[in-house]
């Protein structure tokens, strides 16, 4: 593909209600990839993880219940997800497309959620799988760092502040999060590999799954997520045809939900 097919089809993504799905274990890199796309298209970013660590900051009754659960590396329960995902789905500046990092994290969500979106013709794009090995994840997490103002991510190691322990964009002393260390990270992983695995099969198994080695430098991984969602552009979604089969699975997890 050349650069001015490149150029033409993110003026295309510019204009359409782009929606994509980054998935894969922590530490893969969800958050720098979105950060990029959220940047070129002008994308909602959407990170359930963000979402509920702002919900245990203000300590309202969600943030209560993930609380201890998100210090134990375990998942929230669907249903508190799908709670929140459906009021953040009303906000207006997702008709203007959006990027869901760290959701869905379960089948049960990943169903949830092609029927929301198929319930008002809005079927998703593309499902860009990160991935790497354990190892590597662990190595990565416990020398992370991250900016408690604006959001940005640090390795100490790979990806460095300019200045120890400060943020470029803002000087805010950078944070390790209390999650990021070696016996939480792993449990993170084991609940990854029950449970978010199926996910991952359930989007290959209606098309939209394309996957990326995250291992590689984030430049060039950055590249090839670029090119995959550019060319899920012209593709036309096989989710268009499966709103029959999902909208009574969505209901029935609403009507859960509610209750």
């Amino acid at each position: 593909m050349s650069v001015i097919d490149l150029r033409r089809l993110t003026s295309t993504a510019r204009q359409q209600a782009l929606r994509v799905v980054l998935i894969g274990p922590p530490g893969a890199g969800k958050g720098t990839q979105a950060a990029t796309l959220k940047e070129r298209y002008g994308l909602a970013h959407i990170s359930t993880g963000d979402m509920l660590r702002e919900e245990v900051r203000r300590q309202s009754p969600l943030g209560s219940q993930a609380k201890a659960l998100m210090a134990a590396g375990k998942l929230v329960p669907d249903v508190l997800i799908l709670q929140m995902m459906a009021q953040r789905f009303q906000q207006p500046d997702v008709s203007r497309g959006f990027l869901l990092d760290g959701f869905p994290r379960s089948r049960a969500q990943g169903e949830a959620l092609v029927a929301m979106l198929a319930a008002h013709n809005q079927p998703l794009h593309t499902v860009v799988q990160l991935d790497l090995q354990d190892e590597e994840i662990v190595r990565r997490l416990c020398l992370r760092r991250s900016c408690p103002a604006c959001g940005r991510v640090y390795h100490l190691q790979s990806n460095p502040p300019a200045q120890a322990g400060l943020c470029d964009a803002d000087g805010s002393a950078l944070v390790h999060r209390e999650d990021d260390n070696e016996a939480t990270i792993r449990t993170r992983l084991a609940v990854f590999h029950e449970q978010t695995e199926p996910v991952i099969e359930y989007f290959r198994s209606i098309g939209l799954l394309q996957r990326v080695d995250a291992s590689r430098p984030i430049a060039h991984v950055e590249h090839l997520v670029e090119r995959m969602v550019q060319g899920a552009l012209t593709r036309t979604s096989p989710l268009r045809s499966s709103r029959r089969l999902t909208i009574s699975k969505f209901r029935s997890l609403g009507r859960a939900a509610r209750g």
